[in-house]
């Protein structure tokens, strides 16, 4: 029987405005061949809230300002590490761009880079994060 192991994760959407232009950031992972939103473990005694920014600073090397709760999506996998069953969820943040660089992201991100909408949705890797932008599309763009 395999070990079945719960992660509770957060993340974000963050975005910036220019006139009517709306840019977000994406992380890329796995030699540039993954792109995806930031998101990490909560950690003991962290809010979701609390580690989606946090996540959103190590990753993208951005400070951002928390607006609203977008959604959560579940997944399973395989650990790589102890070949564990691994069930994850995930809450998802939309965030406003308050300041800092994309080039000051930790090592475990390959890069950190600004995307029109538009473009961020063609990029990305996962379906279910596809679905978290769109619903930030909707909400920035309103």
């Amino acid at each position: 029987m395999s070990v079945v192991r719960a992660e509770f994760s957060a993340g974000g959407v963050v975005y910036k405005k220019n006139g009517s232009a709306v840019k977000v950031v994406l992380i890329a992972r796995r030699g540039k061949t993954v792109w995806c939103l930031p998101k990490g473990k909560i950690e003991k005694a962290e809010t979701p809230e609390l580690a989606a920014a946090r996540e959103i600073k190590e990753e993208t090397g951005l400070t951002a300002e928390l607006e609203k709760a977008l959604s959560e999506i579940a997944y399973r996998y395989i650990s790589p590490v102890d070949k564990a069953q691994v069930f994850k969820k995930v809450r998802f943040f939309l965030f406003k761009y308050l300041n800092g660089s994309v080039q000051d992201h930790d090592d475990e991100v390959d890069e950190a880079r600004w995307f029109d909408i538009s473009e961020a949705l063609k990029v990305m890797t996962y379906p279910s994060e596809k679905n978290i932008m769109k619903k930030a599309s909707v909400e920035v763009c309103k």
